[in-house]
Formats: C-alpha cells, structure tokens, sequence
C-alpha cells in the first residue's frame, strides 16, 4: 500500500470513530486540554440577588436603586465591584488569582419561573422541556469509559441525568447514639488533631439531629464532593444544589447567613480537593437575577441578568468577566432589572470544552443542541 493511500484510510478511519463514539471523540479532545480536571457545578436555586452578592458600589445607579438596602462596606475587588461582606475566604481566593466573578449572565429562558429557568439551565436547551435529560449528565457520557459524574444530593438532579456513570449521594439519616459510648470513644481521637476535628463535627452534627436541625449545609455538601472528586480515579465532574436563595423580604439577612455559608463551602471545597485544586473548577449558578430596585418589603422580586462565579486553581481569575450593561433608566433589561449579556451556556461551554476536553462538534449537537451561534466564553482559564 502506497503511504498516501494508507494515510487517508487512516483519516477516514479516525474520523469515523469520531463520529460513531462520542466518548472516543471526548478521549481525543482531551489531548489538549489539562489532564485529570475537575468540574464542580454549585447550583442556587431561588435566583441569587446578584447585586447583593457582587454590589457595583461605584455604578452610579447602584445606590438610588437600593436605597438603605445597598451593601455596606462591601470587600471592593475592583473600581467597580466589591463582594458581599460575608464572603472574606472568597475575597481572599480573588486576590490570590483563583476567583472570576462573571457578571450579566443568564440562561437563555427569559421568563420569571422559577421552575423552567432552573430545567433550561440543567437541561442544556434554550427552552423547558428541551431535554428529558441534563447536559453534565451527557457530558459524563463524552468522556472517556470508566471516568464519572457524582451529584451530592438526595434525589439525582435533572443536570446529572442521562448516563449509567453518574450517580448521586447523600449521608444516611443519622440514628441515635448513646451518649455514653460518645465519652468512651473521646480518648481515642484526641490524641490527633485531624480525626479529633472529625469527631468533633461528627458529634456536633449528632446532636444537631436530635434537635431537629439540618445535619447537611452547602458548606459540607461542597466539601464532600472536593473530598470524593479530588482523589485518583475520582469524578470528574460534580454537582452540589442548595435552595432558599428566593429573596421577595428582608432580604439582608436572609443573604449575608446564605452567601457566608457559600463563602464557608468554597474554602471546603478548596481543602476537600487538595491537591487536586489545581485542576479544579467550581463554577456557582443561580437560574436567573432579581430587580434592580428593592421592593417595598426589603427584598427583591424575579429578574433576568444574574452573576456566576469560578473558583479554582484552574481559573484565571483576580478580575472580572463578562460585559456590565450598567444601571441606568435606559440600560435596565424592560426597565426593571439587569439585562443579560453572556448566554450562560457559553461558559457551560467554555467549561465543558476547554477544561474537561469535549469536541467542539459534541458541545453544538449533544450537550447544548442549536448553539453554535452561542460562542465559548474565552479568556476565563490559567494556563
């Protein structure tokens, strides 16, 4: 056989592979892309205010529109933004370079329902009911056999479905323990620090459950999840949800209780990585934004243009990304709240593609169908 037609049967014999087995094509992309990376999606349902979280404090508009409710003294990042005061460990990861905020993005939904801006941000598609399965769910299915997906979560979530390799997990319910054997077995942990830390928040969460108090926060929940996918052989890709985000009154301090617990739940999932932060990236959604102005009772109603944020060592971060379409009368997406300018699913894509190696060609026909017109976001990854 002469070399040049040996070479295009190779070709053709490559390309047809592609073709037929998206996980093969996954294995291919990933050859330029960081070996053994880690996705963590953190989702916030309920519509995080973003401008409570990431407050403009120098947007002009910021403080007529939130009167006595914009954020005080919040942690300036930049000549524009600062962080909610509640997030310091997060504050300290920006200044470290490991901490992109991304503003005015958004699913492509544009309605006010909780409900189907969550589905169209699990499923992939720009409508609910696009897909009866989540786009981490068919991401799972393009990488490689035997790499998988873990949802920290009671029930599977819609992100996650679609392929045998995700499964989800959640810790037992918690059973009595007598009291007595707890002093008994004291001793024996205090003698080193890391499994008498354990023993101490083991019996704490214990004695939480016999009050009747959730045993189970964000905060864990992320810890979890860095602690499984950050070992060899580990997940590849995670998903963590928290609710009660929905913030119609008094929402202060509804939020700053909510955004520290957040700001609790990136450092652990930092230390629950090790390692493997490096290679790692935590990327935090909400479903959609809230009214710029505050209601009448302190809080604020649905809207469209969110924020997102990136963690990790993966992430070129220390700034921030995304297109602000400002504040003013004539910038308010229907005159009320912040417009979208980033379609969420071009960071889902720029997450999916460049960090974990999936085809350009998988990302347009499997995981986010009819978007080839939305591009990557670009710019957001350490090299």
């Amino acid at each position: 056989m002469d070399p040049q037609r040996r070479g295009l049967l190779a070709a053709f014999g490559a390309s047809a592979l592609l073709t037929l087995f998206p996980a093969a094509a996954g294995a291919a992309g990933r050859a330029g892309a960081a070996a053994d990376t880690r996705l963590l999606l953190v989702l916030l349902r309920g519509g995080l205010d973003g401008l409570h979280w990431l407050p403009p404090y120098a947007d002009p508009a910021y403080a007529r529109l939130r009167a006595a409710a914009a954020v005080e003294e919040p942690i300036r990042i930049d000549g524009l933004f600062g962080l909610h005061p509640a997030m310091t460990r997060t504050a300290a990861m920006y200044r470290a370079g490991q901490a992109l905020p991304v503003v005015a993005i958004a699913p492509p939904y544009r309605a006010r329902s909780h409900f189907d801006a969550q589905d169209c941000l699990e499923n992939g598609t720009a409508r609910p009911g696009g897909a009866r399965d989540g786009w981490l769910g068919r991401c799972v299915g393009a990488l490689p056999a035997g790499e998988s997906g873990l949802a920290v979560a009671a029930v599977m979530p819609l992100a996650l479905r679609g392929n045998a390799r995700a499964s989800n997990w959640w810790p037992p319910l918690p059973k009595a323990v007598d009291p007595q054997l707890l002093q008994l077995l004291r001793p024996l942990y205090a003698a080193d620090p890391r499994l008498d830390e354990t023993f101490e928040r083991s019996t704490r969460f214990a004695e939480q459950a016999r009050a009747g108090a959730g045993v189970f926060d964000l905060a864990e929940a992320m810890r979890v999840a860095g602690e499984r996918m950050g070992v060899d052989g580990g997940p590849r890709i995670g998903f963590v949800e928290d609710s009660g985000w929905d913030s119609h009154r008094n929402q202060a301090p509804q939020l700053a209780r909510k955004l520290a617990e957040l700001d609790r739940g990136l450092a652990a999932a930092r230390d629950g990585f090790g390692a493997a932060w490096s290679r790692t990236v935590v990327a935090v959604v909400t479903e959609f934004g809230r009214t710029a102005q505050i209601n009448g009772t302190g809080g604020t109603d649905h809207g469209t243009g969110a924020m997102a944020l990136l963690c990790g060592g993966a992430v070129r971060g220390g700034r921030i990304a995304g297109d602000w379409p400002g504040l003013g009368p004539n910038q308010l997406n229907e005159g009320r709240d912040l417009r979208t300018t980033t379609d969420l699913r071009a960071l889902f894509k720029a997450l999916a593609g460049e960090h974990l190696g999936v085809p350009e060609r998988v990302l347009e026909t499997g995981l986010f169908p009819d978007s080839r017109a939305i591009a990557p976001l670009s710019g957001w990854r350490a090299t």
